[in-house]
């Protein structure tokens, strides 16, 4: 192991090859070039192999992230792979999104050095894609018959690592989604330039041809109640994610003009899966030609500010409240926006949207200031008097987070736990929630979140439903005899 680690005194930190800022602007196609097998096998051997590996134990699913570098730099390939996902259902996708710059890599050892971390979320695409390439990544394989079934309501990525689980566990798994594909965010929000969508379609047909059943079209309310899927399943598993975009309480705010990120979202990913989207074709939805202004400063929002460059907006500002180092979206997608013409008016926040009901004219926006913590422990900001300033917007897009929908009116189960918050109450030790045999896992329990909580939360949620069937079979048994 000696002479193939521990190199990252002499090997600089390299990531894959970036497309040009302005010839990515103009699609919506992967912004990193693949790693060649030379680069990535150099790149692993820098890891150092720490007694303590920081990467690793910040990684919400615990991935073996040394181990792997180490088969990576040893041209073990086929075996780095088996190793990534033996705890990941879907190590290439969380190898484009993830936030590395404040989960693995932000941590990694070397990094502390000042010698450059180790690039681990570039290596785990590679990776993956070439086991898809090889032929390395399985069909799945469903564990021997139960004769129980779990019904799993949201095709996200709670709800796909679940039912991959239990499909490998031998249980009959149908996954209930109001959209008309599986994926959930990982289709229809995420752009295309930070996840290309035939990666997540062929996770979602492996799981298919595995023998998941997807209801799609499916709306739990509508189609049929929460105690309805109960009555049909041994166990349900909900995991909706949190969908209800928050506003903004100024005036103007209800402007034509004025839409939410997630809808904004949603009509570009389906304009370029080829779905016909009224919305975008009235314009109401599309960016091109238009002085786009947009609040907040998450992940969503670089999104956004990312989509309406690609769009063709004249220009495109992002507003956030606080400084740049307080921001809680990833800094690496600062950076693109940045190389990619976005504006960022820092510590400046929104007051009112000028022009009228039927079309926004542009922001009134105030200068901020950080004044004392919270109660997050966070800078509070606090307005700067005298500091308004004015921009010109045609489009304001609001990306100021997602709250849960009422799931208790809207599955008619008003006996379905919440917390203050609108998340379902699950039990921390089994995920169970105050109903018998329905669980819940991801955004919908633990708050708007990363995809890689979520996967983590689907596997935990199947183990937990796999006791709870197992438990009752046992039961049934005794009772029997």
């Amino acid at each position: 192991m000696a002479e193939r680690m521990l190199k990252f005194t002499v090997t600089p930190r390299a990531t894959p090859e970036k497309r040009d800022a302005t010839a990515r602007a103009g699609d919506f196609h992967e912004i990193y070039r693949e790693f060649i097998d030379a680069k990535a096998t150099e790149q692993a051997s820098r890891c150092s192999q720490c007694g303590v590996p920081f990467c690793q134990t910040h990684c919400p699913l615990h991935n073996n992230i040394p181990d792997w570098l180490r088969m990576t730099a040893e041209g073990r390939l086929e075996e780095a792979y088996q190793l990534s996902q033996a705890t990941n259902a879907m190590p290439e996708v969380c190898g484009r999104i993830c936030p590395q710059d404040r989960l693995c890599e932000g941590n990694c050892v070397i990094e502390q050095s000042g010698h450059g971390t180790v690039t681990i979320g570039s290596v785990e695409k590679y990776l993956t894609d070439k086991a898809w390439e090889m032929g390395w990544v399985k069909p799945l394989a469903a564990g021997e018959a139960r004769g129980q079934s779990v019904g799993i309501v949201g095709a996200g990525p709670a709800g796909l690592a679940a039912a991959e689980r239990l499909r490998e566990l031998g249980y009959d798994v149908t996954v209930y989604d109001r959209h008309d594909r599986p994926g959930g965010l990982l289709v229809y929000g995420i752009p295309g330039f930070k996840l290309e969508k035939d990666i997540v379609e062929r996770r979602t047909r492996r799981l298919a041809e595995g023998g998941v059943t997807f209801a799609l079209n499916f709306e739990v309310g509508r189609d049929a109640s929460l105690a309805e899927l109960r009555a049909k399943h041994d166990s349900v598993l909900v995991a909706t994610g949190v969908y209800a975009a928050r506003d903004m309480a100024i005036p103007g705010a209800g402007s034509t003009g004025v839409v939410a990120a997630l809808d904004y979202l949603i009509a570009s990913n389906r304009k370029g899966l080829g779905d016909a989207v009224p919305e975008f074709d009235s314009g109401a939805l599309d960016a091109q030609g238009k002085a786009v202004v947009v609040v907040g400063g998450g992940d969503t929002a670089m999104d956004c500010v990312r989509t309406a460059i690609r769009q063709g907006a004249t220009s495109v500002t992002c507003l956030y409240r606080r400084d740049r180092a307080n921001m809680p979206g990833s800094d690496r997608e600062v950076s693109h926006a940045v190389e990619e013409g976005v504006v960022f008016e820092w510590l400046a926040a929104p007051k009112a949207v000028t022009g009228d009901a039927l079309r926004a004219a542009g922001v009134v926006a105030a200068r901020m200031r950080l004044g004392a913590p919270d109660s997050s422990g966070r800078q509070a900001p606090e307005e700067v008097p005298g500091g308004d300033f004015d921009l010109s917007a045609d489009l304001v897009i609001k990306a100021l987070g997602f709250d849960p929908e009422d799931l208790p009116t809207a599955f008619a189960a008003p006996e379905l736990a919440v917390t203050r918050w609108g998340t379902v109450k699950a039990d921390l030790r089994n995920l169970q929630t105050s109903i018998p045999g329905v669980f819940a896992a991801g955004d919908i329990v633990r708050g708007a979140s990363l995809v890689v909580w979520a996967i983590r939360d689907g596997r935990d949620a199947a183990e937990a439903i796999h006791r709870y069937l197992e438990a009752h079979a046992r039961a049934d048994l005794i009772a029997a005899e």
